[in-house]
């Protein structure tokens, strides 16, 4: 029995010494490690002071086992002693590994906040860059394409331009808005709007593409869909005409595209408003659908080459609806053409009731015939083609090169002198922001109420909302519409007067 019990302690004391043995090798590498990721030179000796003491307890071990007559609580605690050093330095390493872990992660996270930064801000600038020259293209394709003297050929030729040009901007806008989703800078609204008027518009312009193709093209609106509604109107209408001007792109005459809606109660307060789109185009294959949504999704190669597009209109659509609250599905079939089904969830209100007409004023007031602009633009080019845009409807423009000298115009003007101001942003000197900002300021009759517009390369929503923060009444990115141009102007013009 005596003889058992001695075998037991030394080996207690054998192995203990054993794993006392592997707990220094530990704690030296652990030791290097630490040192390795940061700057101890000051420290350096603190790293090592758990290894001496490791160290005195081996020899204590050794001492011990070799020239003593150890007990069996001692040889349990030598024994005990080495497991805890054993378990804590497996503690320790573990704890060590998951910080790592999550200053690694970290890093990584604001690594990719600052990549996600840098692809904004490049993607901002380039789009200023882009639309620039852009705003020039349309601008003059937009003034020769009203000029009735051209001769057919030349009409067409700058049709043709103007066509590219928007193919263009179209593609810009898509990469910016598929952007500006996967920052999360992408929110909808949620404002009173006429879901009738909204699908009349629609009409419009889808039976203008559709009649430009050589297509039929037919919009039918249930009974159960509702007048007006609370949501995202310019998103509504965005996801739409993306949907429709696709089905006329892969449908060839003499086809035909079809917009449908209809709607089902929810709640008393609520609307499931669905949309179907159709068409009798090319049709998707069934193996291809899954992936239609993905973005630069393609059913093949070829289309490209055919059909143009940056196949991102389909995932900004999903995106757009997702974000609504919505769903978007597909059923096709190859050569006979697709349906697309957008349903949106809408609360319904009730129609807003007559509005009291306003006098009547002088029919100038409906033209810009005669009304002084003012042009805050540092690009020649730019500045030439607005101010020949406006030529055009009779009205009178001077310029500014910048901000600051727009600021020192308008305060040197007589009361009523300028009718309107359309406003860059980016310009020397002053930009357009701080510009505003110091008009509003100025002590002159017209400085609150003088209508100014931002005319733009700054297309972003921020850029919208800092436009309007400064003091700004409107926004238009360019290049734009030169019938929305007039509308905006006019519309504010008026407005200033009352």
């Amino acid at each position: 029995m005596a003889s058992m019990l001695d075998l037991a302690i030394r080996a207690m004391v054998f192995l203990g010494s054993l794993l006392m043995v592997y707990n220094i090798y530990c704690f030296v590498k652990f030791a290097r490690y630490v040192n390795d990721r940061g700057n101890w030179e000051e420290g350096k000796a603190s790293l090592y002071v758990p290894i001496v003491l490791l160290v005195l307890f081996l020899i204590g071990y050794l001492i011990i086992g070799i020239f003593g007559d150890p007990t069996i609580v001692m040889a349990g605690v030598l024994f005990g002693g080495s497991i805890f050093v054993f378990a804590m330095y497996h503690l320790l390493s573990r704890t060590t590994q998951r910080i790592s872990e999550a200053e690694h992660l970290k890093a990584e996270l604001v690594a990719a906040e600052k990549s996600n930064e840098a692809k904004s801000v490049f993607l901002a600038s380039m789009s200023h860059e882009m639309r620039t020259p852009l705003n020039v293209i349309l601008g003059i394709s937009g003034v020769e394409l009203k000029d009735s003297s051209h001769a057919e050929r030349t009409h067409a030729q700058f049709k043709k331009i103007d066509q590219s040009a928007r193919h263009l901007l179209d593609l810009i806008n898509n990469v910016l808005d598929m952007n500006a989703i996967e920052s999360g800078e992408l929110v909808t609204k949620s404002e009173e709007f006429s879901l009738k008027s909204t699908i009349d518009q629609i009409d419009i312009l889808s039976s203008a593409l559709c009649e430009e193709k050589g297509l039929d093209f037919k919009a039918t609106v249930g009974e159960d869909v509702p007048a007006w509604c609370v949501g995202d109107k310019m998103n509504i209408k965005q996801v739409l005409l993306s949907m429709l001007e696709n089905a006329v792109k892969y449908t060839d005459a003499p086809g035909s595209v079809r917009l449908d809606a209809n709607a089902t109660p929810i709640d008393n307060d609520h609307k499931l408003v669905e949309f179907k789109v159709s068409d009798t185009g090319v049709g998707i294959d069934e193996e291809f659908l899954p992936r239609l949504f993905e973005a630069f999704g393609r059913e093949d190669a070829s289309s490209t080459t055919r059909y143009g597009g940056s196949g991102l209109s389909l995932a900004i659509a999903k995106a757009t609806v997702e974000m609504m609250g919505g769903t978007i599905g597909v059923d096709s079939k190859k050569g006979e053409g697709s349906t697309f089904t957008v349903r949106i969830p809408l609360e319904v209100v009730q129609e807003p009731g007559p509005v009291e007409e306003p006098a009547q004023e002088d029919d100038s007031n409906d033209t810009l015939e005669g009304k002084r602009i003012l042009i805050v633009e540092d690009i020649d080019e730019n500045a030439e083609i607005v101010e020949d845009l406006l030529d055009l409807e009779g009205a009178v423009c001077e310029r500014a090169e910048n901000g600051q000298m727009a600021v020192d115009m308008f305060s040197k003007a007589q009361p009523k002198y300028y009718d309107a101001i359309l406003m860059d942003i980016r310009m020397p000197v002053m930009d357009g922001f701080e510009a505003t900002r110091q008009i509003r300021k100025l002590d002159h009759p017209d400085a609150q109420s003088v209508p100014i517009v931002a005319l733009t390369a700054n297309a972003f929503d921020s850029d919208v909302r800092e436009a309007l923060d400064a003091g700004m009444d409107a926004h238009l990115a360019k290049p734009t519409d030169v019938d929305l141009l007039y509308s905006t102007l006019l519309q504010r013009i008026k407005l200033s007067k009352q």
